[in-house]
């Protein structure tokens, strides 16, 4: 069974999210956890708060949390009601990416699907500062979903790749799932003035064919320098509806994420953005 976490501030952001995880696994028998974490809640009132109230704020704030929790349950159940899906709902206290590296460990999750922006959405960033905390620390697959994304299959994904990342066979049978869905597209890029491979890239290569046996992979080369705007190009001229990068060290996502922010760098992300985490468990 697919273990799915889709954290919530429960923003419009953040429910738009858990809709599209909804969809985008309706044909996989999946347990999927929202999960709520509120001790930034607790503690922002810390400068005008006695100690001798903090447990008592603690267990308000989290009551109200399970009653909210409970009302997306409801909510969700009556939008997707799918037969394959079981739902579970975690109120904790704890800040979020601990919470979700926990729940990630415990459950052996799958996968993390979240908004790309929270409750804040500032609109003049790509990834509030929750989601970059989640995508670059979090030792599970993490699918980002943008403000306003209506859902359509993933029918074309684009993977960039140098073919120098050693993949992990455990996010390529996730990802072979999910475009075997839909046969899909996965389209590899590979971002290098010089178009030959080594050894090495080709059999990293025939890995991710061998490893991605559903989906029809289109290998494409582009001899343009800057990795950022390969993407943001290819993206556009090709109708691609979901982008996938590995989180690793000497990565392409590295390349963007650790450079301050993507957004200085240019690229908006306006469609799904699944990162695989090259790390381990």
């Amino acid at each position: 069974m697919r273990k799915i976490l889709v954290p919530t501030d429960f923003s419009k952001n953040a429910f738009n999210a858990l809709e599209y995880a909804c969809q985008v696994f309706k044909y996989e028998k999946s347990e999927i956890f929202i999960m709520h974490a509120y001790a930034d809640e607790v503690y922002q009132k810390d400068r005008v708060m006695k100690r001798s109230f903090l447990d008592e704020l603690k267990e308000v704030t989290g009551l109200n949390a399970e009653k909210k929790l409970n009302k997306v349950l409801k909510e969700v159940k009556q939008l997707y009601p799918n037969p394959n899906h079981k739902y579970n709902s975690i109120a904790a206290f704890g800040s979020l990416i601990d919470e979700v590296n926990d729940l990630v460990n415990q459950e052996n999750m799958d996968i993390v699907v979240m908004a790309t922006r929270g409750e804040t959405n500032d609109r003049s960033i790509t990834f509030g500062s929750n989601t970059l905390q989640v995508l670059k620390y979090t030792n599970s697959p993490v699918l980002a979903i943008p403000e306003g994304f209506k859902y359509h299959t993933p029918k074309e994904v684009l993977f960039p790749t140098n073919y120098l990342v050693p993949y992990k066979k455990r996010e390529l049978k996730l990802l072979c799932d999910m475009s075997g869905s839909f046969r899909s597209n996965i389209h590899m890029l590979y971002i290098d003035p010089v178009k030959k491979l080594s050894l090495r890239q080709e059999d990293n290569q025939e890995l991710l064919r061998n490893c991605l046996p559903k989906a029809n992979l289109i290998f494409e080369t582009t001899h343009e320098m800057d990795k950022t705007i390969a993407i943001t190009k290819y993206i556009v001229h090709n109708d691609i509806n979901m982008l996938i990068l590995v989180n690793s060290r000497h990565s392409y996502l590295e390349d963007m994420l650790y450079q301050s922010t993507i957004d200085k760098i240019g690229l908006h992300i306006k469609i799904p953005f699944l990162v695989m985490q090259n790390l381990f468990r």
